[in-house]
């Protein structure tokens, strides 16, 4: 396991659902997150309802500026997907504290496993552990054509 990054004192991660913002989250992906690009409201609510969130905070305003989202059954298997900072709070180390952040709520469940995939952000989740898959063509999966 890595080294934790320091999260600027200005800020706080929790995982309390009462505190996020559905509506900043889903601007924030339906908008400028290319993976999620014209999710609609009414989807990302029934993602954040069916998920563990993650959120980093301003301390001061108590604004969230940042997001993670881990699907998870807390027994073999975590799913960690839409991690976003706001644009206003990036390069600050907040994203990689995030990360590193879900990574220690989630180890001592005993999890055999932890995927994510990323086009852009590899160094980001490497500095909290994540590595290429060893194997990757044992892998496969349904993509939307084929879920009907």
């Amino acid at each position: 396991m890595s080294d934790t990054t320091a999260l600027p004192a200005a800020y706080e991660i929790s995982n309390d659902p009462g505190r996020l913002d559905p509506a900043r989250i889903h601007r924030w992906l339906s908008t400028d997150a290319y993976w999620a690009l014209g999710r609609s409201r009414e989807q990302q609510d029934r993602a954040i309802e069916g998920s563990l969130n993650f959120g980093a905070y301003d301390r001061t305003s108590g604004e969230l500026v940042a997001y993670a989202r881990v699907v998870t059954d807390r027994a073999t298997f975590a799913w960690l997907c839409d991690v976003y900072v706001d644009r206003a709070a990036r390069g600050k180390g907040i994203g990689t504290a995030l990360v590193e952040a879900v990574r220690d709520h989630l180890g001592p469940l005993g999890l055999r496993r932890v995927l994510l995939a990323t086009d852009d952000a590899h160094g980001v989740y490497a500095k909290a552990g994540f590595v290429p898959l060893g194997d990757p063509q044992k892998w496969m999966a349904l993509g939307p054509g084929e879920l009907r």
